[in-house]
């Protein structure tokens, strides 16, 4: 090969090397709860094994359209993503919490069956699409959807705990919301045996005939972390 067909070449070779190389952003969006539980196995594992890449993660409780708003990857649990995502899953169960606060249960008997939150003023959860959230409760294969009716109609995970730490009436969580607030006391936990575990945390993000090297990097890292659960995709 010539000097001048060598230094295309080698051009060329460094070009490739570049693309195959993860370096650039990866924009992350996810609620609060999920963003530390990924923190540490897969964002900071994921920059100290590829130093040119740089993280945005964007903590929030709203449900967003991820590609609308110029994000890569999302993460929600598995029956919040949209069906013409590709989903991955990290294999961390999750639970649900029917919660009130100590203050509004003073001198209101807690419900027992999920037909005994229709005497209680419940807060409500409007999507992103103008829907109302739906309770999901679930015991022995028995699947309820109670209807629910109260004061105050939130869209966001954060307002709604503020609302029932107020003694406003009943909220509806992912657990990892009220963990804290239920072991310190501030929140009751009520219909527990109605909110069993259910899959949980996935990664999603939309389908691309080519994806960046970054992506493609971050996804292969999920998986690896995910282990011994086999990854769930979808699309």
């Amino acid at each position: 090969m010539g000097p001048s067909l060598q230094g295309v070449h080698d051009a060329l070779t460094e070009v490739r090397s570049r693309r195959e190389t993860p370096s650039g952003v990866l924009r992350i969006n996810a609620p609060p709860f999920a963003g530390r539980a990924i923190l540490t196995p897969l964002v900071l594992e994921f920059l100290r094994r590829y130093p040119e890449m740089h993280v945005d993660l964007v903590t929030e409780g709203r449900l967003i359209d991820i590609v609308a708003e110029g994000f890569d990857i999302g993460v929600r649990v598995a029956h919040l993503i949209p069906n013409d995502m590709i989903a991955l899953s990290l294999g961390q169960p999750q639970r649900y919490a029917v919660v009130a606060s100590p203050g509004y249960l003073a001198n209101r008997e807690a419900p027992r069956e999920p037909a005994d939150l229709h005497n209680h003023p419940c807060i409500r959860v409007r999507l992103p699409d103008g829907s109302l959230y739906r309770w999901h409760l679930e015991k022995q294969g028995e699947v309820v959807h109670p209807q629910i009716d109260g004061p105050l109609t939130l869209d966001e995970a954060s307002l709604v705990r503020a609302a029932v730490l107020e003694n406003v009436g009943i909220g509806f969580f992912l657990e990892q919301n009220v963990m804290d607030d239920i072991a310190a006391g501030r929140l009751v936990r009520l219909l527990s045996d109605w909110t069993p575990p259910f899959p949980g945390l996935c990664l999603y993000y939309p389908g691309r005939r080519n994806p960046s090297a970054g992506l493609t990097a971050f996804l292969a890292l999920a998986r690896e972390v995910a282990k011994p659960s086999s990854p769930a995709g979808r699309g």
